[in-house]
């Protein structure tokens, strides 16, 4: 269990107003999709909400905060302009169907805009993530699959009993097992994509943005940025805005895939300067400010508790960590 989940139940958080005592001028929470259905490809990584509970959370939210769309936020941003009531950006990451199919159509009926970071790699259903690999092995495995016993001892595991952990364990950098265990398994991920296609596509990204939703961009095929060297960093993410600018897409906005954390600040001053149109990055620490002035951080949503157990808790923590001075992040 996390330190800031040990921490919380004993802090003084369930009197909090979130709207009045949110210590910074905009939320942003992160959702990655809705669904009343198991999702085999996020189901093991992601505790994703179900429809009526994304709904209740947005009521919570429209009551303490004005929801905003991305032009008011970069002018808010630019100018520092304080509200009478605290704003809230919304955002998504990785380009999942649901947001066309499920959630989209709620957030338009609520009046309320979205930004969602999208892979290149994913849209049009090319290819899944490899942690979307990795949960539709977990899936599998959970319901009855077994490696084989050259496989098992190929990669050093020594039984079944943990096999669903060690594959989530799997690094972005060693992928390819990933690959060898379908093979093994005989589970082909291209008739999953086919089958299931959990990715939005180029035509429906561009309907979407029609409607008012925004897109930004989440890195080329969601690495973990600590594990990469300075160089693939800029890679992975100028190529992923590269893509949206060749589709005349948004490519004004970077959120991290999993986190920023380890990213060092020669990598943000490499990026801006090589990237004039860029207004921000985003990570997902949660309530925080940052030594990258123009990096923001996001409040992960997908936690099993409501949006009010999470923003009344996130603000209770910020709350102690600024009395231990250590509410922002400095880096390298």
């Amino acid at each position: 269990m996390a330190i800031k989940d040990r921490i919380l139940p004993y802090l003084p958080h369930h009197h909090i107003s979130v709207g009045k005592s949110f210590p910074l001028d905009c939320c942003i929470p992160v959702y990655h999709t809705v669904s009343d259905e198991v999702l085999p490809h996020i189901n093991h990584c992601v505790a994703y909400k179900n429809i009526s509970e994304f709904v209740r959370d947005l009521e919570f939210m429209q009551r303490e905060f004005r929801f905003i769309t991305w032009d008011e936020f970069k002018t808010n941003t630019r100018t520092q302009t304080k509200n009478s009531k605290k704003t809230a950006l919304l955002t998504f990451d990785d380009g999942l169907a649901e947001f066309n199919d499920i959630i989209a159509p709620i957030l338009l009926e609520k009046g309320i805009f979205a930004m969602n970071f999208i892979n290149p790699q994913f849209i049009d259903n090319q290819d899944l993530s490899f942690r979307a690999k990795a949960s539709i092995l977990v899936e599998e495995i959970k319901n009855g699959k077994a490696l084989s016993k050259q496989l098992l001892q190929q990669l050093s595991w020594q039984n079944q009993e943990n096999l669903a952990k060690n594959i989530l364990k799997i690094p972005y950098v060693q992928r390819d097992i990933l690959n060898l265990i379908a093979l093994d398994l005989g589970i082909s991920f291209k008739e999953y994509l086919q089958q299931h296609k959990p990715y939005l596509g180029l035509q429906q990204i561009h309907d979407l943005e029609k409607k008012g939703f925004g897109f930004g961009a989440h890195s080329w095929d969601h690495p973990l940025y600590e594990e990469l060297n300075i160089d693939t960093q800029i890679i992975q993410t100028r190529s992923s805005l590269q893509y949206l600018k060749d589709q005349q897409l948004n490519c004004e906005a970077f959120a991290f895939p999993f986190t920023d954390y380890g990213v060092e600040k020669a990598f943000f001053n490499r990026l801006f300067e090589e990237e004039k149109n860029l207004f921000c990055t985003f990570g997902c620490a949660g309530i925080k400010t940052d030594t990258v002035l123009n990096n923001w951080q996001r409040i992960p949503m997908e936690n099993r508790k409501t949006a009010k157990q999470t923003l009344q808790q996130e603000i209770a923590y910020y709350c102690l960590k600024n009395f231990l001075g250590k509410n922002t992040l400095y880096r390298k």
